[in-house]
């Protein structure tokens, strides 16, 4: 008689805080007044698996908000400034509160390669694998102007040390993490389900990340309003599919950049995994 192995899941689950953003919300939907304003969380995910520590999404690549010349540069427009938490790295100081070295981390995976998630990659450049869409890195490393003004910036991520694996679809990541393509924002975009180990109580969550920015966008429906080379309203279909997936499995379904929900779900998994 077979045996049936069931694999192993995530064991804990670490909401951070990377930055904030100041915007307008029409940035996150489509179409809402410009002169309302959120200060958007910048998220990245830490899951601890039993092959290490793994890292979804890197925040903001600092030099470029910090010195004065390269902001210019980088961040011309009054309508959306970067913020950071502190003043070293935020992945650093992020994971030194909770006790872990950058070096913990064995796995990064980035949803996609704006400014405010892929910046962060220079730490791990040479040192463990990215996972990330293919068509995501072809496109931003694409030879014109176009991703730079999608606030896709090259100097983030083209590096030769790093060590891309890179997937055309849904890919495993590493026990317990799969990503889960919801191309629009981006032309790669992808979200990620986390299944949680039985030892910590089973079940899970899906990651929507830019997906869905906040709440809205998931229980309304609602385009997001930053998208490349598709219409507003294409990008519905993606949060109607991770609405689906997440109701077929009964996991919650986190948006991107809520800034009522991260927090609220940082001191979630802050209880959760206390122990």
């Amino acid at each position: 008689m077979a045996t049936l192995v069931r694999r192993s899941g995530v064991r804990r689950i670490v909401l951070l805080t990377l930055g904030w953003e100041d915007l307008p919300k029409s940035v996150s939907v489509h179409g809402a007044p410009d002169d309302i304003r959120l200060r958007e969380p910048v998220p990245g995910v830490l899951l601890q698996t039993d092959g290490g520590w793994v890292l979804l999404d890197t925040g903001f690549n600092t030099a470029l908000i910090r010195d004065p010349h390269l902001r210019r540069r980088y961040y011309p427009s009054v309508e959306y400034q970067p913020i950071l938490p502190g003043p070293g790295e935020p992945i650093e100081e992020s994971l030194a509160d909770i006790g872990i070295d950058v070096d913990d981390i064995r796995v990064v995976a980035v949803s996609h390669l704006h400014t405010d998630h892929a910046g962060g990659l220079k730490l791990f450049a040479g040192k463990v694998p990215v996972h990330a869409q293919r068509r995501e890195v072809a496109y931003g490393l694409a030879n014109h102007p176009e991703p730079e003004r999608h606030a896709i910036f090259r100097v983030d991520f083209d590096d030769p040390s790093i060590d891309w694996q890179l997937a055309d679809g849904e890919a495993d990541i590493a026990p317990g993490i799969t990503a889960v393509p919801t191309y629009g924002h981006t032309p790669g975009h992808q979200s990620f389900v986390v299944e949680l180990d039985e030892s910590v109580g089973g079940g899970g969550y899906v990651f929507a990340f830019d997906a869905a920015d906040l709440t809205e966008n998931i229980d309304h429906e609602l385009a997001i309003g930053g998208f490349i080379d598709v219409d507003p309203a294409d990008t519905v279909e993606p949060i109607r599919r991770l609405k689906r997936l997440a109701e077929e499995k009964g996991y919650p379904l986190i948006p991107g950049h809520d800034p009522h929900v991260w927090p609220e779900m940082t001191q979630h998994f802050h209880e959760r995994f206390a122990r």
